[in-house]
């Protein structure tokens, strides 16, 4: 993550601190300074002999997250949150559950409480009442065991920017302790779905709105989470990463995984989901199977989107 600026001192990528080339460590940030790069050129997928598949054998590493598999990837136990104790409740009494190997979206307006819901979910705030469970793991009792099951791209793209693209994905495929072959295997086919060619080896800052999508998504997956959940996942997406990722979340959930995206889109969950989760001001309004006939037409989508919660 570091490059040499002179035969005594080294120029930390990160912060940019100069150190003694004799210390592998940052004295500023605390980075390693790797002797190797962890790929300096990336190969075509079409060169890989082994296709791309999100394995459930046992990781090669010896400390790799272990997946619990006590319970649905997903549960959602009568969900509140307020964000003050004067205030009103922002959702209300929200249950659904997300089984293995489904897509589900959460459709809602804007300010139906989509990305506050994710956010309980996910863990970023605290619940007021309800209980969610991860595989099993209850987020408010056991969040690292839980968290370390799903990962969440949330709608700000939150990164490292002073970081690469390239040295993002190596930071979060250390914090999951991927292996070394397990992560140049699958970001290789990563980055055919994604497309962000010589970009990934440019700093984030410099990236557009939607190659940092594509770079935030590209880190989320490198560990292969059983759950994988984002908040408007298509906006900012040009149409052909778009076809890419929807191509994708079809053959991830194929290998047993589970998705969950928030969206405002009918269109979107009518082509992608097979489940659908409706809020409409904080409560829940619906939660349906996808069938053709709502694939062909959107009309019992769009009641319940638009109704007020009185439809039986």
């Amino acid at each position: 993550m570091t490059k040499k600026s002179g035969k005594s001192t080294y120029t930390c990528e990160v912060c940019g601190t100069e150190n003694s080339i004799k210390n592998r460590e940052c004295s500023s940030c605390g980075v390693v300074r790797k002797r190797n790069k962890f790929v300096k050129s990336l190969k075509k997928a079409s060169d890989v002999k082994e296709s791309f598949v999100f394995s459930t054998s046992v990781s090669t590493e010896p400390n790799a997250v272990k997946k619990a598999k006590n319970g649905a990837p997903l549960e959602v136990k009568g969900l509140s949150k307020k964000y003050s104790s004067k205030a009103n409740f922002a959702i209300k009494d929200i249950s659904f559950t997300c089984n293995e190997g489904e897509i589900v979206g959460l459709l809602g307006a804007n300010g139906a409480g989509k990305s506050t819901s994710l956010k309980c979910i996910t863990g970023m705030i605290p619940l007021t009442e309800g209980e969610i469970r991860i595989l099993g793991y209850d987020i408010s009792k056991n969040p690292v065991e839980a968290k370390s099951q799903f990962s969440f791209v949330n709608d700000n793209h939150a990164t490292f920017v002073k970081m690469t693209g390239l040295q993002y994905i190596t930071f979060m495929a250390d914090v999951y302790k991927v292996s070394k072959a397990d992560r140049e295997r699958r970001l290789r086919y990563l980055e055919e779905v994604f497309c962000l060619g010589d970009g990934i080896n440019r700093l984030i800052c410099n990236y557009s709105h939607g190659m940092k999508q594509k770079i935030c998504m590209m880190g989320s997956l490198i560990h292969q989470p059983d759950l994988w959940i984002l908040d408007e996942p298509m906006v900012g997406l040009d149409p052909r990463t778009q076809g890419a990722v929807i191509k994708f979340m079809h053959d991830y959930v194929g290998q047993g995984k589970t998705i969950l995206f928030s969206t405002h889109n009918l269109d979107v969950v009518r082509r992608i989901c097979d489940r659908v989760v409706i809020i409409n001001k904080g409560t829940l309004i619906a939660d349906l199977e996808i069938t053709e006939e709502m694939r062909n037409d959107n009309t019992t989508i769009e009641s319940y989107y638009f109704s007020d919660g009185d439809m039986q």
